[in-house]
Parts: C-alpha cells; sequence; structure tokens
C-alpha cells in the first residue's frame, strides 16, 4: 500500500510505528522500497554523504532536485521527504518559499517537503500547505542552524530551551505540519511531546517514544568510521564489506585472474581469420 500523509496520520492513530530513512539516489531508493519502510528522506544531508561537504549550508535547491528526482524514480509505495535546503525559505520571502517548496513537488517529484525551524518558521508553513503542498517540519537539533546553535549539541536540556521546544511543536502543528522530527531531544522531553501532538513524531536521538523513527542509510550500515553518534545504531557493517570487495577486485586485476574465460565474450576462430 502507497504510503502517504494521511497513512502517517492514521498510524498514528493506531499506535503503529513509522520507519523513515534516507536515500539520495536511484539504487539505494529502490533497496529501500524492497524493505517495506515507510518512508525516504532525500535529507541535506546529501552535502556531507554525497558531496564531501563539512556541513548542510553549501547544499542548493538544485542539489536536492536532483537527488529528490533521482530517488522517486526508485519507488512507488515508499513516501518521498525532500528537505528544503539552507536560505530556501526565509520569512522575509515567503512566496519565494513557497516557490522553492513547488520546484521541489514538481521537479524533484517528492510527495512532500521538511523544513527546520519552529515557532519562526510557522507562517512559511502554513503558506506552503496552503498552497498544497504537505509539510514535516524539524525541530531540536536543526543542522542548518548549527552555527547559531554551536556544534551538534543535545536540544532542551534546560527548563527556557524545553519550554521553547513545547511550543514549537505546537506551533508547527497549528501551522499544518503533518509530522515533526525531533533530532537530539532528550527522550523525556520527546515522550512529553509525541503525548502532546495529534501528528506523528519522527525521532532521530529522541528516545524510543517517538511515533517514528529516522536514521542516515551511511550511519546505520557503517559506511563510516570516523565518527558514531550515540543515538546511532550500526545494523550491518556494509562499509568494511565494500572495502574488502574493493581489495579482492584490485588483487585479482593484479594477478590477472580477473576476468577469466568465463566472464569475456567469444568470436568464431574462422572469422578471427578473416580479419587477421
Amino acid at each position: 500500500m502507497k504510503n502517504t500523509t494521511l497513512t502517517f496520520k492514521e498510524a498514528k492513530q493506531k499506535g503503529e510505528k513509522l520507519s523513515m530513512v534516507t536515500a539520495y539516489d536511484y539504487t539505494v531508493a529502490k533497496l529501500v522500497e524492497k524493505s517495506g519502510i515507510n518512508a525516504i528522506l532525500v535529507g541535506d544531508s546529501l552535502g556531507m554523504t554525497m558531496l564531501g561537504y563539512e556541513d548542510t549550508i553549501s547544499v542548493t535547491l538544485e542539489d536536492m532536485i536532483h537527488h529528490s528526482r533521482a530517488v522517486s524514480r526508485g519507488v512507488k509505495d515508499t513516501l518521498v521527504v525532500c528537505d528544503m535546503p539552507f536560505m530556501s525559505y526565509t520569512n522575509t520571502n515567503i512566496p519565494q518559499a513557497v516557490e522553492n517548496a513547488g520546484r521541489l513537488m514538481s521537479e524533484g517529484r517528492a510527495n512532500c517537503v521538511k523544513l527546520e525551524g519552529g515557532t519562526e518558521v510557522k507562517e512559511i508553513i502554513k503558506a506552503i500547505v496552503d498552497a498544497k503542498i504537505p509539510v514535516c517540519a524539524h525541530i531540536g537539533l536543526t543542522p542548518q542552524s548549527l552555527n547559531q546553535l554551536g556544534g551538534f549539541k543535545v536540544q532542551g536540556k534546560n527548563l527556557d530551551t524545553a519550554k521553547n521546544l513545547l511550543a514549537d511543536a505546537k506551533a508547527v502543528e497549528g501551522a499544518g505540519a503533518f509530522a515533526v522530527v525531533l533530532e537530539c531531544v532528550p527522550k523525556e522531553l520527546a515522550d512529553k511531546i509525541t503525548e502532546m501532538l495529534e501528528i506523528p513524531t519522527i525521532g532521530i536521538g529522541a528516545g524510543n517514544g517517538c511515533d517514528g523513527q529516522v536514521l542516515v542509510y551511511q550511519d546505520m550500515l557503517g559506511m563510516y568510521d570516523d565518527f558514531k553518534p550515540k543515538f546511532i545504531k550500526h545494523f550491518a557493517q556494509i562499509g568494511d564489506e565494500v572495502v574488502e570487495a574493493f581489495k579482492n577486485y584490485d588483487k585479482e586485476v593484479k594477478e590477472k585472474t580477473f576476468p577469466t574465460e568465463e566472464h569475456s565474450f567469444k568470436m568464431k576462430k574462422e572469422l578471427l581469420d578473416q580479419i587477421l
């Protein structure tokens, strides 16, 4: 069955958990589709995972459209959520934000968009939703605001910031968001927000009380070994397997054991004699 914003709402009502994982290309999207995961996030994390940037700030709208379009070709039943990148939505130019969200839908073929922020972006969310574009909100640790937040830090650990997050959650729901990502939020606070909202919460580093979970696929598959956030579980060590496969390929090429006759095409000898 096709996953939609409506099925997300229904899952919350039924108490069914939702799964989401990032993907940035056709091949991985097809594998996610086979797994039965509910949603793919075409995240601006592609800046780091696919383009080699240090953060998400340099990711452009064109980058997001390009990768979202590739992902959308690989799925039929999986909900495709596409991030709005840094500075593609601002309170000073809401019509432009709506237009950019529309491009992610029409050109990127996403099913909905995701944008970071709480109370301060509620008017943007409302305008995009009013344009018939579904919006997933994102509060807590918002990577596009790293320079303002002072780095990757858990959010909502004191009374004032916790109250702010509660207000943010209410604001994005009131503005019409169909779901909200909670990133790096204390479990107890995430539980409170989840109980308070009628829309589903999707956690990443926010405990198991959220209505769903999202992870970056390279993280969960052990494709990076230089940094492992506390909230990451390695469900496989694909990185090690890929390196080993590359090593074996390199070895066999250099030892002249690949390709073999099995991997070669043949020509009839009489034809070869005529050519020579």
